[in-house]
C-alpha cells in the first residue's frame, strides 16, 4: 500500500498553492482530483482542479461507495475523494497528496492512520484569511460570512492534524512542509 498526505485548511489559508509548490518539487507525489457538486470557476479545468458532478450525480457516486470519503459543506455542494483516483495514483507507484478541506482530511486520516501524514496549513489570522477571500474575488457577503465561521471551527480541529505549519511566509510554510513530507516518506 502507497502513502498518503493530506494538506487541509480553512478556505483562503494557501493550501492549494503550496500543494501546487510540492507537486512541482517532490516527483514521488501525483494529485488526487477531488469531486464536487459546486458550480466550475472561470479559471478552473473538469479533471484537472476538480472533477465536477451534478448533485445528482455526486448522490448517485455516493450510494454505489465509490468516495474514500465525502461531504456536504454546504447545502447541496458536495466534495469527495473518489477511491478510483487514490488506485490510480498507487498503480503509477507514487504517494497521493490531497489538497482537501479540514473534515475531509481527518476522514482520510482516521482510515488510513499509519500510512497518512496529515498537515493543517495555519492562516496568520483570521483577517489575513477574510483579506485573501475578498482578494479572490469570487466570494459574496453572505458566503464570506458562511467560509469565516467554518473557519473558526477548522482551526478549532488543527490539534487533530499530525503537523500544523503557520503560512505567514509562503516560502517558508511550503519549505516546512516539504520537509515533513521527505521525512514521512523516508
Amino acid at each position: 500500500m502507497g502513502k498518503l498526505i493530506v494538506i487541509s485548511a480553512p478556505s483562503g489559508a494557501g493550501k492549494t498553492s503550496i500543494v501546487h509548490f510540492l507537486l512541482q518539487n517532490l516527483e514521488t507525489l501525483s494529485f488526487s482530483v477531488s469531486a464536487c457538486s459546486r458550480a466550475i470557476r472561470d479559471n478552473e479545468t473538469d479533471g484537472v482542479d476538480y472533477h465536477f458532478l451534478a448533485a445528482e450525480q455526486f448522490k448517485k457516486e455516493i450510494k454505489e461507495n465509490a468516495f474514500l470519503e465525502w461531504e456536504e459543506v454546504y447545502e447541496n455542494q458536495y466534495y469527495g475523494t473518489l477511491k478510483s483516483e487514490v488506485e490510480r495514483i498507487w498503480n503509477e507507484g507514487k504517494c497521493v497528496i490531497f489538497d482537501v478541506d479540514v473534515e475531509g482530511g481527518l476522514n482520510i486520516k482516521k482510515q488510513y492512520t499509519t500510512e497518512c501524514l496529515s498537515i493543517f496549513i495555519m492562516p496568520p489570522s483570521l483577517a489575513v484569511l477574510e483579506e485573501r477571500l475578498k482578494s479572490r474575488g469570487s466570494e459574496s457577503a453572505e458566503s464570506l460570512q458562511k467560509r469565516l465561521t467554518k473557519a473558526k471551527g477548522e482551526i478549532a480541529k488543527s490539534e487533530e492534524f499530525d503537523k500544523v505549519i503557520l503560512n505567514d511566509n509562503f516560502d517558508v510554510a511550503c519549505k516546512k512542509s516539504m520537509e515533513a513530507i521527505q521525512t514521512f516518506i523516508g
